[in-house]
């Protein structure tokens, strides 16, 4: 059977299960390998979590990740198993087609691709789609295909006609326009082989939506399974939650703990401070939700040992670590715009051009911080974000930088690597409370009033508070039983007016 070419598409969940004869997909496959029986009576926090990363590691990808769509693989063409692939195809369509056109035809490879169209048909129908069935049963009756095939009377376009006819009927909407193009489709051949490919694209549709519609079940069978497994190691490990009611118990105390003031500086830094209506807000009562961001929080910051880490998070030590790195470039970046904004004005950052041409920059220098030290990677970036104020002023003849105002543009520049700069700080506590409002209110919801100074990296922002919530979540799913115990020891009645901790 052949194996047509395929083309990636953003995928939508639809209504079709279908595809090439025999479609290559992307592989992947679910690492469920049991781990050997216990050798001693106490687990090792390392055992529980090699074990449940074995068994649910496919469940929690599709369940925490909401834009999980599964894709077929697709080969670069210049590869070599691309090229062996094109090839290939080329081959049996070029037979397919001397089968066709022979004298008397043969249609011995049409026919068997007309059973493994008819069958993926059949696949892409619902249970109660009984009459369609029915109907294509009936088109597509193999037997009656076969005599006219032998009599040198089967009509593969008029077939093929038909077959597009009830892609149409099953097809996702975002695929209608794929068909209708088979539509305009005269040559046989050509157009058997373009069904193929949209019928890919219906199986990938069809996966996607199944995918999405088993999410809540994988998400609440992965939720059971680590819970009881947590649970069985700390019924032979009472000791197991200590460190996680130690960073409770920091988190509270932070909350309690009066805020620093905002830094009383000038020019970037005040653009960025709260506002006296924000700052007259009184800090929110300590309360079970609050205490759980604060943790959370606080372990994207986490420079503790790691032998200390939270036991109801070792799985996520790994994700937590990247989302604290993808924190820390951020607020440099939202830094340097903003220090690089009040030296270049209204002028320069009023094109969006100039500030995404800036951002892309700046990304790429950030990518050294881990290579080489703070200090040197923010040189580059000072010297080529002076380089671009300089171009772009040059560009629209406009007075360029003085020399007092670079060498103040970059000296503030290169400030931004110690943590105590005054920008950096507010920034940084910026980006925190954006965060906490996530948690707390919801991505979309927080976006709507964003702290200032961070609008030009609101795209970013975005896409980090929702892997944050998304982890968040499950996590305080999965645990949740044992945060709302350890909190009903630091909480005071009075001021835990709903013990239960609830879902972010």
């Amino acid at each position: 059977m052949p194996d047509v070419e395929e083309k990636v598409y953003q995928k939508d969940p639809g209504n079709a299960e279908g595809g090439p004869c025999k479609p290559e997909t992307s592989g992947r496959t679910q690492e469920d390998k049991s781990s050997p029986k216990d050798q001693s009576s106490l687990l090792s926090v390392t055992g529980l979590v090699d074990k449940v990363n074995a068994v649910s590691k496919l469940s929690e990808k599709i369940g925490m990740n909401l834009d999980c769509h599964p894709e077929e693989k697709v080969l670069p063409p210049s590869s070599l198993e691309g090229r062996v692939k094109e090839t290939m195809h080329n081959a049996f369509w070029d037979h397919l087609k001397d089968q066709l056109l022979a004298t008397p035809p043969d249609f011995s490879c049409a026919l068997e691709l007309l059973k493994e169209i008819k069958e993926i048909l059949l696949s892409l129908l619902l249970p109660r789609q009984n009459r369609l069935r029915s109907e294509i049963e009936e088109a597509l009756d193999m037997n009656l295909l076969g005599q006219a095939a032998e009599q040198g009377a089967l009509n593969v376009l008029c077939v093929s006609k038909y077959i597009l006819n009830t892609m149409t009927l099953l097809c996702a909407p975002v695929r209608d326009e794929a068909v209708q193009k088979l539509e305009t489709i005269t040559d046989p051949v050509r157009l058997l082989r373009g069904i193929f490919q949209v019928l890919g694209l219906m199986k990938m549709d069809m996966v996607n939506y199944t995918v999405q519609s088993l999410q809540p079940q994988l998400q609440e069978h992965n939720i059971h399974y680590e819970r009881a497994k947590f649970q069985e190691l700390l019924a032979k490990q009472p000791s197991l939650l200590d460190h996680t009611t130690r960073w409770l118990t920091q988190a509270a105390t932070d909350l309690a703990t009066p805020p620093p003031p905002c830094p009383d500086t000038a020019d970037a830094a005040s653009a960025a401070c709260p506002s006296p209506g924000e700052a007259a807000v009184s800090p929110e009562p300590l309360s079970p939700r609050m205490v759980l961001s604060q943790g959370f929080l606080n372990l994207l910051l986490w420079d503790g040992d790691d032998e200390e880490f939270p036991e109801t998070l070792l799985r996520d030590r790994a994700r937590l670590r990247e989302l604290g790195a993808q924190l820390h470039r951020l607020t440099v970046l939202a830094s340097v715009l903003l220090v690089a904004g009040s030296f270049s004005g209204s002028v320069l950052f009023g094109s969006p051009q100039f500030v995404d041409k800036l951002k892309r920059t700046t990304k790429a220098l950030l990518e050294e911080f881990s290579s080489r030290p703070e200090a040197a990677a923010m040189l580059a970036v000072g010297e080529r974000v002076s380089q671009e104020i300089r171009q772009r002023l040059g560009d629209m003849r406009l007075a360029p930088l003085s020399s007092d105002s670079t060498v103040a543009l970059m000296g503030q520049l290169q400030n931004i690597s110690r943590k105590e700069d005054c920008v950096r700080s507010v920034i940084d506590q910026r980006i925190h409370l954006f965060l906490k409002c996530c948690l707390v209110l919801g991505v979309q919801r927080s976006l709507l009033d964003l702290p200032g100074g961070l609008a030009l990296i609101e795209a970013e922002l975005a896409e980090l508070g929702q892997k944050f919530v998304n982890l968040t979540h499950h996590n305080q799913q999965v645990f949740g039983p044992y945060y709302t115990e350890i909190l009903k020891t630091l909480i005071p009645p009075a001021q835990g007016l709903e013990m239960e901790v609830e879902s972010l």
